[in-house]
């Protein structure tokens, strides 16, 4: 899957073959469970182990401005994006956009069946690794017919594993061939209200210290859901 990314100000394309989304991040034992009864009562089904690592089509990222969902019930998810290219790691940003009423039944197709919007900037992970748990991550969704944002998520990567260990947990760098680039979401944090779905989605990633920002907002179209 090719797709452009902004590296200091110059546009560089990635061929990216290989796609994890990383599961059950949370580095609070409290968080993951609050999480598990946040998604529990929707009925999806508690996981095996944490964290896990869902493999999806790399085809799934997009930096579109809209996706084309079935149904009325999905939501999407604010998570820092790592992504691996030539021995080399950058840091992004992406909504791993999920089905939850599939989830419920599976929640490996409910990551699979969704798009997995992407921002088109991405940071060189050595240039922020020594206050990477810093970055402030936020979402926010517009609801039914308003045009009010109302904030929807809201944390610093600090409240994920550290992602180095994840890192190494999906093999991220090893599943990055010469040719291809090897891509991660790597986890998220609950969201206010509870888990819902919206019509637009809005998401941010904000370095306190280099003092810049990554932002990405999407529309959500519903399709029919035909029995």
């Amino acid at each position: 899957m090719l797709i452009n990314f902004t590296i200091d100000d110059a546009v560089e394309s990635f061929d990216i073959g290989h796609c994890t989304v990383a599961g059950w991040t949370g580095r609070d034992a409290g968080a993951i469970a609050h999480h598990i009864e946040e998604l529990a009562a929707i009925g999806v089904k508690p996981p095996s182990s944490v964290p896990l690592y869902y493999r999806t089509a790399s085809a799934m990222l997009t930096r579109d401005e809209c996706i084309e969902v079935v149904g009325a019930g999905t939501s999407g998810e604010v998570e820092p994006l790592i992504v691996a290219q030539n021995g080399v790691l950058y840091l992004g940003l992406a909504s791993d956009h999920t089905d939850r009423d599939l989830e419920a039944h599976s929640v490996a197709l409910s990551k699979q069946i969704c798009a997995k919007p992407v921002a088109g900037i991405l940071w060189r992970y050595d240039d922020v690794a020594d206050h990477i748990e810093k970055m402030e991550l936020s979402s926010w969704i517009r609801e039914g017919d308003s045009d009010d944002w109302v904030l929807y998520q809201q944390g610093t990567i600090a409240a994920i594993r550290p992602l180095a260990d994840l890192i190494d947990g999906a093999g991220l760098v090893a599943a990055a061939s010469q040719d291809q680039a090897a891509a991660m979401l790597c986890g998220t944090f609950g969201a206010k209200g509870g888990v819902r779905p919206a019509r637009s989605f809005k998401m941010s990633m904000h370095d306190p210290i280099l003092k810049r920002t990554i932002a990405h907002i999407y529309d959500i179209v519903e399709l029919p859901e035909i029995a």
